[in-house]
C-alpha cells in the first residue's frame, strides 16, 4: 500500500506543460491539425537519418534540456530529422507533429536547423516532465537569403565570449550572417603576419573621449585584439549555427590605427595617433604609394586565410580627400591612371574608385567578392561587388538597377546604435529608431522593377559602438529591435502584422532571459 501511495504521489507531482506556436519570426504557413498532440518526455529520442545532421540533433537536445530540464533518450522514437531533396529552398523546411512523433525535413542541414529553431521556440521555458506538442503542419523558409547583423569591435573591443553570445542571439532570430567590423580609427583588432605593430600599437588608444566629443578624456589606455586562433574559433562556432562571418577591413579611410602603427602608409608620414574621439578624420591611406597596396594585400591574404566567406567587406565609406588633393604621389597616380572628374565627382573621388576597384580585382583573383558601403558606387566597380546601402535606400536602389546585389541597411531603419526611447536612460550617438519603425521597414519598395528587386538580397542591422562600451549595453541596443528585423527579412511582407508581433514578443523575451542578455523592456 505504501508503494502504491508513493507512486500515486509521484504521478500527481509530474509537471506537464504545453508547447505554444507563438514563434518569431512568423513562419510562411502553419496549420493546426485535428489530431492528438505528441507527448515529449525523457523517453523521447532524436532519430537522425543522416550523419550530416548530428550537429542539429545536438543543438535540439541541448535546447530541450536547457528549457525543460528533460534529458532526451539516446535510443527510441520521437523526433525525426530527415534530409529531403524535394524541398527546394536551401533554408526551407517542413515540420509535422502528430501523436506518434515530430518530423522535420529539409534539403540541407541549414533548413533542418531552422526547423529546430521553430520547435525550440515553441517549447516552454519551464521545468517539465512532459511537454504536450499540439499537432501542426508547418512549411517555412526565409524571404531573403541574407539576414545579418554588424557588430563594431573597432571602436570598442568585445571579447570572444561576447561575440559568441551574439552568435547565439542571431541564431535565435534565424539570422545567418555576422558582419564583424574589425578595424577602425580607434583600434585595430586582428594580427597580420609581417605587420606586428598593428596589434602592438594600433590596437590601443591612449585615452577615450567622454560624452559626445566634449573635449574631455578619461586618461585611460584602452584596447585589445584577437588572436588568429580566437577568430578561427568564432568562425567555427558560427558555422555550427549556420551563420557566415563576413569580416570588414575598412579602407582607405577609418585607418588611423594602421597609420599610427606604420606612418609611412599615409600621405604626410605623420606623426599619427590611434583615434581618441569619434568622427571622420582627414588622414587616410595614401593611394599614391605601391607600398600601401602591398600592405592591403597582406592584410587581405590573412583575412582570406581565416574567413572562408565568399564576401569580404572593404568599407569604402567616409574617406576625405583632403590629403590626396595635396599629395604629390596621389596626384601622380591620378595622372598616370588618367583619372578625371566626372558626374559631379572629383578626380580624387575617381582615385578612390581606382583604389576600391584594384582591391576588388585582388579579391576576385582569389575567388572572393567585395562588399562595400554605397560610396563605392562613385567609382568604377564591377557589378560583382555587393553594395551595402547605409546613407538611406537610394544608393541601394540605384545599385540594384545597375545589376549589383544589394544589402539594405539604411540608418533610418537599421542603425540600432540610435536611441530606441525618447527619454533613454543611456547615452547614444543620436537618432531615434523605435521598434515599430524597424518593423515597418521594406527592403524592396513595391515601385522597384522586379529585375532590380531580384538583386535586393537582404537587410542588416548595424551596431556601431562609439557609445556602446560594455556587452550588456550592446545587447540592450540590439534587443528587441533585432526581432523586428528578423521578421522583416524572414516573413513574407504581406503576412507581417505589428500588433501580432507584439503579442508574440513576450515569449521571445523569455529566451533573452534564458540566454542571460539584457534587452530594452520598454516599447515605443
Amino acid at each position: 500500500m505504501t508503494t502504491l501511495l508513493a507512486g500515486f504521489a509521484t504521478l500527481c507531482q509530474a509537471k506537464r506543460t504545453t508547447a505554444v506556436y507563438q514563434v518569431t519570426p512568423q513562419p510562411r504557413t502553419m496549420g493546426t491539425v485535428k489530431a492528438n498532440p505528441y507527448q515529449l518526455t525523457s523517453s523521447t529520442a532524436i532519430i537522425v537519418k543522416d550523419a550530416a545532421l548530428n550537429n542539429e540533433a545536438g543543438f535540439l537536445r541541448q535546447y530541450v534540456k536547457e528549457q525543460t530540464g528533460i534529458t532526451l533518450a539516446d535510443k527510441g522514437k520521437g523526433i525525426t530529422l530527415k534530409l529531403n531533396k524535394k524541398i527546394k529552398g536551401k533554408e526551407d523546411y517542413t515540420l509535422k507533429v502528430r501523436a506518434n512523433g515530430v518530423t522535420i525535413e529539409a534539403s540541407t542541414p541549414a533548413g533542418i536547423f531552422y526547423g529546430v529553431q521553430f520547435l525550440r521556440k515553441s517549447l516552454p521555458i519551464e521545468q517539465s516532465d512532459t511537454v504536450s506538442i499540439p499537432a501542426v503542419d508547418v512549411t517555412d523558409g526565409p524571404r531573403y537569403h541574407y539576414r545579418g547583423m554588424e557588430l563594431d569591435c573597432g571602436r570598442h573591443f568585445f571579447p570572444v565570449e561576447t561575440v559568441k553570445k551574439f552568435l547565439d542571439v542571431l541564431a535565435l532570430h534565424n539570422m545567418n550572417t555576422f558582419h564583424w567590423h574589425l578595424t577602425e580609427d580607434q583600434g585595430w583588432r586582428m594580427p597580420v603576419p609581417g605587420w606586428p605593430r598593428l596589434t602592438e600599437v594600433g590596437a590601443y588608444r591612449d585615452q577615450t573621449v567622454i560624452g559626445q566629443n566634449a573635449g574631455i578624456f578619461d586618461g585611460q589606455r584602452y584596447g585589445g585584439s584577437y588572436t588568429r586562433q580566437e577568430m578561427e574559433d568564432v568562425v567555427a562556432y558560427a558555422a555550427k549555427l549556420h551563420i557566415t562571418v563576413i569580416p570588414e577591413i575598412d579602407m582607405p579611410g577609418h585607418m588611423l590605427s594602421a597609420l599610427a602603427s606604420y606612418p609611412e602608409l599615409g600621405c604626410t608620414g605623420g606623426p599619427y595617433k590611434v583615434g581618441q574621439q569619434w568622427g571622420v578624420f582627414d588622414d587616410i591611406l595614401c593611394a599614391g604609394k605601391e607600398s600601401t597596396f602591398k600592405f592591403v594585400e597582406d592584410v587581405l591574404d590573412e583575412v582570406m586565410a581565416i574567413f572562408p566567406s565568399t564576401y569580404i567587406h572593404l568599407g569604402g565609406d567616409e574617406a576625405p580627400k583632403t590629403r590626396w588633393q595635396k599629395c604629390p604621389l596621389c596626384q601622380k597616380r591620378i595622372a598616370d591612371e588618367h583619372l578625371t572628374a566626372k558626374n559631379g565627382h572629383s578626380k580624387e573621388d575617381a582615385l578612390q574608385g581606382y583604389f576600391m576597384s584594384r582591391m576588388e580585382k585582388y579579391l576576385a583573383k582569389h575567388g572572393r567578392k567585395m562588399i562595400g558601403w554605397d560610396e563605392i558606387l562613385e567609382g568604377d566597380v564591377d557589378t560583382s561587388a555587393c553594395i551595402m546601402s547605409w546613407r538611406g535606400m537610394e544608393g541601394g536602389l540605384i545599385a540594384s538597377k545597375k545589376g549589383h546585389d544589394v544589402i539594405m541597411t539604411p540608418g533610418d531603419y537599421c542603425y540600432i546604435d540610435h536611441y530606441q526611447l525618447k527619454n533613454s536612460p543611456v547615452l547614444n550617438i543620436g537618432g531615434y529608431l523605435p521598434l515599430s519603425k524597424v518593423y515597418s521597414f521594406e527592403p524592396a519598395p513595391e515601385s522597384l522593377p522586379q529585375s532590380a528587386k531580384d538583386h535586393i538580397i537582404g537587410a542588416q542591422a548595424n551596431l556601431w559602438t562609439e557609445y556602446v562600451y560594455a556587452p550588456e549595453m550592446a545587447f540592450y541596443q540590439a534587443l528587441p529591435r533585432l526581432a523586428a528585423l528578423c521578421e522583416v527579412t524572414w516573413t513574407p511582407a504581406a503576412d507581417k502584422n505589428y500588433d501580432n508581433f507584439l503579442e508574440r514578443l513576450p515569449l521571445l523575451e523569455k529566451f533573452y532571459k534564458l540566454l542571460g542578455v539584457k534587452y530594452c523592456k520598454t516599447i515605443e
